[in-house]
């Protein structure tokens, strides 16, 4: 081995003849060969080094029997090879003689020897590897500038003042390195000097030795050392900083800063969350803009205090943008057959909504690429609207994410906060796809009809609009993020109870799909598919290896009897209800009470029914006609009662919880009827000498909407006339003061809901017609519709030419 020895021992010739005759070399091609570690030998230099390889032990002892003998020195690549070869050495040395040698005590056997470094040569060849290196050099020429060159004299001033001041700056060079150059007078040989003994890397130096011209190896000695004098004044720079204002509580952070400096300004990673940060980032796909903005951020972060509570805040914003999924896409199934089995084994009917999807899932196949449609499915509770997303994600191997709108009220949780506020956190949008981890994902906006509009914290109806513009949403702005996100690729599915209540820009920004109700049958089906499993499992059944079965009449008795909705909700929790009872039952005595429930045991395991079917009540009284309400549960039959008493006035009484429409589709029923008296036949005084009291019961519930305009008109009518309704007849519509019956909604609802009642012939409008045409046959079955234009239409087919019994005889006194 060889390596160089401390400079402080190290000589120097100081030549002041000509310089040529110093380095003029006379000897073979073929010479031997001196490997070295890590050091390079400058023409003129003589320098102590430690030899310890036994082929460089073997050379020196050659050398020793021909002391004017010339050899080549030659340093290699890496360090760590101990039998280097020809391509693992450097092809640029000196030529060397050996001046002496020196056993130090302690050395283990390896041998101080003194050279003296000759002029440069080039190695072409290594002839011998034994007993000592042999090879073929060749011997390069100097080119030296003129003794008067003004710019080499002046530059070699200022790189003797520049190493001065380096060794100065650095404790690692000895002091007596400047006497050597203070007193070496040849500015050749104080050059190689410096370039020997300057702790410049080895790939500096060997770059150095390689130029022919003296003058270049000059400037580039320069170079370096202006660029190491740059990184020491940095350094102390750092270290001055650090030393001001320090008390005990600090010190530990400023040791760690300077640290934390100068890796940086060497290319180091800083503190782990730094380089957990920098590794996340370098795999991110995002756009370049980002980039720019993560690579500002990071800056940032390096200068602040790790105790201060703003470190927290930028540390927290950079790692929201590393787990942000950006252009990270999860790849669609677009198997349609798939699809649609998972759709309709995770959910009974929903048809029109299944329709959508599949069509959606076709349109991406045949096009590859999609912005995604906004969706709304809406419909009263419990009828399947959230856990349909679930489906539709299995369905297209998409990440499924959720978020509950209801009773939102502060803007910033939709688009986020500012990071100037304490606290600050991007939006619920945001989050959620942080969450999913991909950038289309299928995203639940559940409730979004309960979202709080116009408050003191901003409307955040208003902030969702550009998360639901399909023409937007590819550049959301969150106020955290503070750069645009695409969510174009997002499946958005909205959820909603009533339209009514969603402004009508955001209504616009959708695609609205009803999910109507149930009816009984469809409600069996699903309780025994899903919901009885279900809550079998839940309640322990599924392990305990003996289990009840549900008669079919024993789901449509807990249907009928125990709930009251539209969607199967109540239901799962009547199930799960009956089956806790079994559990108790059979922990108690051992044994399963009933392994099949029917309709006989339902009373005994849930009490008695709170409800009771909605009947069709009959048409033996006058002035009680069968209405269609629509409420936010479904369907329901509602009754419309008139009576006339004695009375000069002749004033109009409603009752019943009546909304201010229905109060006035009561009056208008009453004008209508008033004007066409003729028709009837009935005697136009009874309005001036009867008062007219109409009533629909149940009065402390709510009752709002114009569709009980033609059933008030009839029931005024029958009343006056004391003729029978016609039988198992129920009807919807509003009507206009001049008698045009008009459309109205929630047509499904208000079928299943006559059904339930026994109604055989339903009366609606003519346009509602379309509406009949929509909906699947198994809904229809058993009933049938009769279209109107008018009132009139509806008072021939549904006022009978009977009367009812014991009928009223109105006594209309003469006017004077």
């Amino acid at each position: 081995m060889s390596r160089k020895m401390n400079p402080s021992i190290q000589t120097i010739t100081d030549f002041n003849g000509d310089v040529n005759e110093l380095f003029k070399i006379d000897v073979n091609s073929d010479v031997p060969i001196l490997c070295t570690r890590n050091l390079f030998f400058f023409p003129g230099v003589v320098s102590p080094i430690i030899i310890g390889r036994p082929a460089s032990l073997k050379l020196l002892e050659y050398q020793q029997k021909d002391p004017e003998g010339i050899f080549a020195v030659f340093c290699q690549k890496d360090v760590n090879v101990d039998l280097p070869q020809e391509k693992d050495l450097y092809k640029t040395g000196v030529y060397a003689k050996l001046l002496r040698i020196m056993e130090m005590p302690g050395n283990g056997g390896s041998v101080t020897a003194i050279l003296q470094a000759l002029g440069r040569c080039e190695l072409e060849q290594i002839t011998h590897y034994t007993p000592f290196y042999r090879g073929i050099v060749k011997h390069l020429e100097e080119v030296y500038p003129l003794e008067k060159n003004k710019e080499f004299r002046t530059a070699m001033q200022d790189l003797r003042q520049k190493v001065v001041e380096y060794i100065h700056l650095n404790d690692e060079v000895p002091n007596e390195t400047e006497f050597v150059i203070r007193d070496t007078t040849n500015d050749i040989i104080c050059l190689s000097f410096i370039q020997t003994n300057l702790p410049f890397t080895v790939t500096d130096k060997a770059n150095l030795i390689k130029g022919a011209d003296t003058m270049e190896r000059l400037f580039r000695t320069l170079r370096l050392i202006n660029r190491d004098l740059e990184l020491l004044r940095l350094k102390q720079s750092i270290q001055t900083k650090t030393r001001q204002d320090l008390d005990e509580q600090q010190r530990e952070y400023f040791l760690k800063q300077q640290i934390k400096n100068i890796e940086e300004e060497l290319g180091g990673e800083g503190t782990p969350e730094r380089k957990e940060l920098t590794e996340k980032a370098a795999k991110k796909k995002w756009p370049e803009s980002v980039k720019a903005i993560f690579d500002k951020e990071i800056t940032k972060l390096d200068l602040l205090n790790s105790q201060s509570p703003e470190y927290s805040v930028q540390l927290n914003y950079l790692q929201t943008l590393v787990d942000l999924p950006w252009a990270e896409y999860t790849k669609d199934d677009l198997d349609l057959k798939r699809a649609q089995r998972i759709l309709d084994r995770d959910h009974y009917g929903m048809e029109k909504v299944k329709e959508r999807i599949l069509e959606y899932i076709s349109v991406l196949k045949l096009r590859g690429d999609l912005k995604s449609p906004i969706l709304c499915l809406y419909g009263p509770p419990g009828v399947g609207k959230t856990s349909l997303g679930k489906s539709i994600a299995a369905a297209m191997k998409r990440k499924y994410v959720r978020v509950s709108l209801g009773g939102l009220h502060d803007e910033s949780e939709i688009r986020g906060h500012r990071r100037t506020y304490v606290g600050a956190m991007p939006g619920r949008i945001i989050k959620s796809i942080q969450k999913a981890g991909s950038s289309n994902p299928v995203f639940i906006l559940d409730e979004i009809d309960k979202v709080t509009q116009n408050t003191i914290n901003g409307d955040p109806s208003s902030a969702m609009l550009e998360v639901l513009d399909p023409e937007q949403n590819n550049a959301f702005h969150d106020n955290y993020l503070d750069v645009d996100y695409d969510l174009s690729k997002v499946l958005f599915i909205a959820t909603a109870n009533d339209l009514n209540t969603i402004p009508r820009p955001l209504l616009d920004r959708m695609e609205i799909i009803e999910v109507t109700g149930y009816i009984t049958e469809e409600k069996i089906e699903i309780a025994k598919r899903h919901l009885v499993p279900k809550e079998l499992e839940n309640t322990g059944f599924d392990m305990s290896g003996e289990k009840p079965v549900f008669a079919k009449a024993a789901l449509e008795k807990i249907i009928e009897s125990y709930t009251r909705e539209s969607g199967v909700r109540q239901l799962e929790k009547q199930i799960n209800k009956l089956l806790r009872k079994l559990a108790f039952l059979k922990a108690k005595d051992g044994k399963l009470p009933y392994k099949k429930i029917t309709p006989a045991e339902i009373e005994d395991l849930l009490g008695k029914p709170p409800f009771y079917r909605d009947i069709y009540q009959g048409n033996a009284y006058a002035g009680v006609v069968t209405g269609l309400a629509w409420t936010s549960v479904g369907g329901e039959i509602l009754f419309i009662e008139t009576s006339l008493s004695k009375g000069k006035a002749g004033k109009l009484t409603l009752t019943g919880n009546l909304g201010d429409v229905m109060k006035e589709s009561a009056v208008i029923a009453l004008e209508y009827v008033k004007a066409h008296v003729d028709k009837l036949r009935v005697d136009y005084r009874i309005f001036d000498q009867y008062n007219i009291h109409i009533h629909v019961p149940e009065g402390a519930t709510p009752k709002d909407g114009p569709s009980a305009g033609i059933t008030i008109a009839t029931s005024i009518a029958s009343a006056l006339t004391q003729r029978k309704v016609r039988k198992n007849t129920a009807m919807t519509g509003e009507i206009t003061l001049r008698g045009k019956v008009l459309p109205v909604g929630g047509i499904k609802e208000k079928i299943l809901a006559a059904k339930r009642a026994g109604i055989t012939d339903i009366v609606m409008c003519q346009d509602n017609k379309k509406d009949i045409s929509e909906i699947p046959a198994i809904y229809l079955k058993g009933v049938n519709f009769h279209y109107v234009e008018n009132v009139q239409d509806v008072w021939d087919f549904a006022l009978t030419d009977e009367q009812v019994k014991n009928p009223i005889r109105f006594e209309i006194e003469e006017q004077k």
